[in-house]
């Protein structure tokens, strides 16, 4: 099928030497990560998760049925994992494993050690460029700092409290909540690092479309999905954007339409060319001591959008049933 027109083109990839998280962190991501250190209780899930399993309790709970990737288990994977470092110019080698499950996935896991598991549903859905984008997509998270908070969410809404009898009695919905909004910010950070990662537009977005589909490019077309993607975030009135807000709250990761239209912003935007041209914040005490208040008001900029298109909606629905009611009577 044709690829779509519009996005940049695929280069040699550059290496993004000492490149900080920051560059690519959704500024509500950050913002939300700090609402939810707020959230009454969490320091406490905090502490009694860790101080349970700990360290190697959770790298065994993860790791207990994968493979770890390496020269000779999955060396397409392990060289693709080695292009990915080298372009996020990042030092350290999160050990990575695959697990067999069909459903294509991935994720980002640990405390002081993080490490990465991939689905094994991906290794037969992705070519090489998307693999990239989801290695680096992965990769990303560990450099933010995700994994731990990622893996408490997986535990308290995936393993539950029969596995964590520690947390009984514990008021864990408003954790949990808080935790799913923030990880779902946290996937638009880390899907541009996994643009960064692989810099090729085309093909993160053909990620999102396969995610979404589960077909070969044979049977979809990537301009029509990037079509969906933004009628998915335009159409419907006010009762539209209510469903989509409550079929949201309980999924950890946004859409993939809606990712897909959130990444190619970003690009639109002039983000990923400068960042290419090497306009970034370098790793070290500048990227880290970042002020919290220039991601407070970029968040407010981004959740005030999101609310005014709700509102807009509402009004706009309001008024048109006040003229029907209107020229209703001056028929009569």
């Amino acid at each position: 099928m044709s690829e779509p027109t519009g996005l940049p083109a695929a280069r040699p990839r550059r290496i993004l030497t000492q490149i900080a998280a920051v560059a690519w962190e959704h500024p509500a991501d950050r913002a939300a990560l700090q609402a939810l250190r707020a959230v009454p209780g969490f320091d406490e899930v905090v502490k009694k998760v860790v101080g349970f399993l700990g360290e190697r309790g959770i790298r065994l709970l993860f790791q207990a049925n994968a493979v770890r990737v390496g020269p000779t288990q999955f060396p397409r994977m392990n060289a693709l994992y080695a292009d990915v470092l080298t372009t996020l110019d990042w030092p350290e080698r999160p050990e990575l494993f695959v697990s067999q499950t069909p459903f294509v996935n991935a994720g980002a896991y640990g405390m002081e050690r993080p490490f990465i598991v991939i689905n094994s549903g991906a290794l037969k859905l992705l070519d090489d460029d998307e693999m990239r984008t989801l290695l680096g997509h992965e990769l990303g998270h560990v450099m933010s700092g995700h994994a731990l908070y990622h893996t408490l969410l997986v535990l308290i809404v995936n393993v539950g409290l029969g596995f964590l009898p520690f947390l009984a009695g514990m008021v864990l919905l408003p954790v949990q909540l808080a935790l799913l909004e923030w990880y779902r910010k946290s996937e638009l950070s880390s899907d541009r690092a996994g643009l960064l990662a692989c810099q090729d537009p085309t093909a993160s977005m053909r990620m999102f479309l396969k995610m979404a589909g589960g077909g070969d490019m044979k049977e979809m077309d990537l301009g029509t999905y990037l079509e969906q993607a933004k009628e998915y975030e335009e159409s419907g009135g006010a009762l539209d954007r209510m469903f989509k807000i409550l079929n949201t709250l309980p999924q950890s990761h946004p859409f993939n339409t809606l990712r897909a239209a959130e990444l190619d912003r970003w690009i639109a935007g002039g983000h990923y060319e400068r960042i290419l041209s090497g306009d970034y914040p370098s790793r070290g005490p500048q990227a880290e001591q970042r002020p919290l208040d220039k991601d407070i008001d970029e968040a407010r900029d981004y959740y005030v959008k999101e609310a005014k298109a709700v509102v807009d909606d509402v009004v706009d629905t309001a008024k048109r049933a006040a003229q029907a009611f209107t020229d209703a009577f001056k028929k009569k």
